[in-house]
């Protein structure tokens, strides 16, 4: 049976970025948008609040979710481009998907966030050089500096992930 925290395997931040990576990552970027839309389409708000797994986010949550942690991407990215080495802040993402706007709100504002926070994303990082997705941010949670490149597959991974989750979840619950 496939783990359902980890429906498309767990991320490896130390396997080496090739550009094909890098190529499929920012694609996957670019689908997230569409992709994360198409995969709460139709839901009701009962579904909306069902946990993907036992124990696990509801529907609304993960979208709400993927708004928060790419909108830090986003910034993120732009550190590492214009400072040098900066250490990033990390966040409670699990007390962030506490808060009221992640368990009441309706998931269209966040969908229409990660419109425009993909859009930019997207062009920035295609527009980037070798150079650029060599610079570097320090995670001190994990007491890693990440690139530019390491970031770019860790989100679009992060994307193919959470929309898995919805999709494993209408596909066992038969939505």
């Amino acid at each position: 049976m496939t783990d359902l925290r980890y429906p498309i395997g767990k991320f490896d931040p130390t396997a080496p970025v090739t550009p094909e990576i890098r190529t499929a990552a920012i694609w996957a970027l670019a689908q997230l948008p569409e992709k994360l839309r198409a995969a709460v389409n139709g839901l009701s708000d009962p579904q909306l609040d069902t946990p993907y797994r036992p124990e696990g986010w509801t529907v609304r949550q993960v979208v709400h979710h993927l708004a928060d942690s790419h909108l830090n991407a986003m910034t993120r990215v732009r550190l590492a481009l214009t400072e040098d080495n900066p250490t990033i802040k990390p966040y409670l993402e699990g007390k962030w998907a506490q808060l009221p706007d992640c368990t009441m709100l309706a998931v269209e504002p966040s969908l229409q966030i990660l419109e425009g926070v993909h859009a930019r994303l997207v062009v920035l990082l295609r527009t980037l050089d070798d150079a650029g997705f060599a610079r570097t941010v320090v995670h001190p949670e994990h007491g890693r500096t990440m690139s530019v490149d390491v970031l770019t597959a860790l989100y679009g991974w992060h994307s193919k992930h959470h929309v898995r989750h919805i999709t494993a979840l209408r596909e066992r619950m038969g939505w």
